[in-house]
C-alpha cells in the first residue's frame, strides 16, 4: 500500500490540486492535504503533492506563495512524525536562497489563478457540464485588492454569479448578456462556455480591462471593441466595452439592448451607486429615454414599496452545502420568471456582499425612485455547489437580486 500512487480523480485528490491552483491559503491546502491521507499527510500524499502540484508549478504559480505552502507543509509532516520527502526540502531551500522577504506581495503584483468548476455526479445531464465534469478557468489577477487593484481581484460574487450561470445555463443560452463592472472577466468566460448569443463585458478602468481582455485570452475567446463587425462564425467572441458609469451615455447603453444584465459586487460605494442605478436604469429600458435621477444623494433615505424576499443580510439562508440546485417548488414558474427578458424585457442579475446596510438601502432607495423592482431570489435559485475547495468563498453572505423595469 504505502507505494501506490493516489488517484487525482479521487474527489479528495480532485479538490486538493484545484485549492492549489486556485492559490487557496496555505492552510486550508494542508487541511485537503490531510483529508487525502485519511488524517495525515503520509509520504504517498507528499508524493501526490509534489507530482500533482510543486512540480508542476516552476515558473507558473508565485514564488512567495509556493515557500509559504512548503514551509507549512513540512512542519504540518515533522509534527505528524512522517519522513519529510527531500524535494520538498529541496524546493524550500531554493526558495529561502533566492527569494527576499521585500519581494512577496506588494504592490499590484498579478499572479495566475485557475478557478476549478467541479461538477457533481447528478450534473451529467446539464448542458453546461463538460465531459470531464471539470470546467477550468485561467485568471491573471491581482495578489492584494487592497492596493488599489480591486478590479483585478477575484470578488465572492462573481464566483456565486458563475456558479449560477452554469447551474441555469438555459437562462443564458442565446441570450444577450451585458455585465457592469466585469474585473478579471470570470462571469463573462462563464457566459461564452453557456453559449450566450452575445457576451458585452464593462469596466470603467482602463488597466482592469486590458487584464480583462488578457484573461479572455487565456480561455481561448477572441475581443472585439466594436461588435458590429462580428460574423455568425465569431462563435467565441466577446466585447469589451470601456464603461465610465458616471459618464455613460444613455443612449448609447440602450443601443446594446442586452437579454440579461449581470453585477457582481458592485454596490459597495455610495459615491457610485447613482451613476450604477443609472446605466442598469437604461440598459433595462428599451422604450423611450427616461429622465435621469432626481437625486444624486442618498443620506438619511428609507426606501419602501421595494419588493424584498427574505432577510436580505441573513448569512444562514438555507443553501448550506447543498450540492443540487433547486428552484423553489414551483420550477417551471421560476424558469418563466427568470427568462423574463424574451418575453417581456430585460432582466438584471445582481450578485452582491450586504457589507453595509445603509449603503444597501441607499442603492434600494435609488432603484425605487428610478422605476426599477428590486427581488431578493436568493431562495428561488439554488445553484451547484461547483467549488467546494474553495473555503475562502463565503457562499452563504451572498444575495442573488433581480432587477425589472415597473
Amino acid at each position: 500500500m504505502a507505494g501506490e500512487e493516489l488517484d487525482p480523480t479521487v474527489p479528495s485528490c480532485l479538490r486538493l490540486v484545484s485549492a492549489f491552483l486556485a492559490m487557496e491559503p496555505p492552510h486550508v491546502l494542508i487541511s485537503l492535504a490531510r483529508d487525502c491521507g485519511g488524517g495525515s499527510i503520509t509520504e504517498r500524499v507528499q508524493s501526490f503533492v509534489w507530482d500533482q502540484c510543486l512540480s508542476k508549478s516552476d515558473g507558473k504559480s508565485h514564488a512567495p506563495y509556493l515557500k509559504s505552502f512548503l514551509k507549512k507543509l513540512i512542519v504540518e509532516v515533522e509534527s505528524q512524525g512522517f519522513e519529510v520527502l527531500a524535494e520538498l526540502y529541496e524546493r524550500l531551500a531554493f526558495y529561502m536562497t533566492s527569494l527576499k522577504d521585500d519581494d512577496s506581495a506588494k504592490g499590484n503584483s498579478r499572479v495566475l489563478k485557475c478557478i476549478s468548476f467541479l461538477f457533481p455526479d447528478d450534473c451529467y445531464e446539464l448542458p453546461s457540464c463538460p465531459k470531464s465534469r471539470k470546467l477550468v478557468v485561467q485568471l491573471q489577477c491581482s495578489l492584494n485588492m487592497l492596493e488599489g487593484d480591486t478590479g483585478c481581484s477575484v470578488w465572492p460574487s462573481s464566483l456565486f454569479l458563475s456558479e449560477f450561470i452554469l447551474s441555469f445555463p438555459d437562462i443564458f443560452s442565446n441570450k444577450s448578456c451585458f455585465e457592469v463592472g466585469s474585473g478579471v472577466g470570470l462571469v463573462g468566460i462563464c457566459l461564452a462556455h453557456v453559449k450566450a448569443s452575445k457576451v458585452m463585458l464593462s469596466d470603467g478602468d482602463l488597466s482592469s480591462l486590458e487584464n480583462l481582455k488578457r484573461n479572455l485570452e487565456l480561455n481561448q475567446l477572441s475581443t472585439r471593441a466594436d461588435l458590429s463587425e462580428r460574423s455568425t462564425e465569431d462563435l467565441d467572441l466577446v466585447q469589451c466595452i470601456h464603461l465610465p458609469w458616471e459618464s455613460a451615455v444613455g443612449s448609447e447603453l440602450q443601443d446594446f439592448r442586452p437579454d440579461i444584465i449581470l453585477g457582481a459586487d458592485v454596490i459597495y460605494d455610495p459615491l457610485c451607486l447613482p451613476h450604477l442605478v443609472r446605466v442598469l436604469n437604461f440598459l433595462l429600458d428599451r422604450g423611450k429615454l427616461r429622465s435621469h435621477l432626481k437625486s444624486e444623494t442618498c443620506n438619511g433615505i428609507e426606501p419602501d414599496n421595494i419588493h424584498i424576499e427574505g432577510e436580505a443580510h441573513s448569512a444562514d439562508s438555507g443553501r448550506g452545502s447543498d450540492t443540487q440546485a433547486k428552484a423553489m417548488p414551483d420550477e417551471d414558474a421560476n424558469f418563466e420568471y427568470a427568462c423574463h427578458a424574451s418575453k417581456e424585457g430585460p432582466v438584471a442579475f445582481i450578485a452582491s456582499v450586504i457589507r453595509n446596510v445603509d449603503t444597501f438601502n441607499c442603492f434600494l432607495a435609488l432603484a425605487d425612485e428610478a422605476n426599477l423592482n428590486v427581488v431578493d431570489v436568493t431562495e428561488k435559485f439554488m445553484p451547484f455547489s461547483l467549488l467546494p475547495y474553495l473555503h475562502s468563498y463565503a457562499r452563504l453572505s451572498i444575495r442573488l437580486f433581480t432587477l425589472t423595469r415597473l
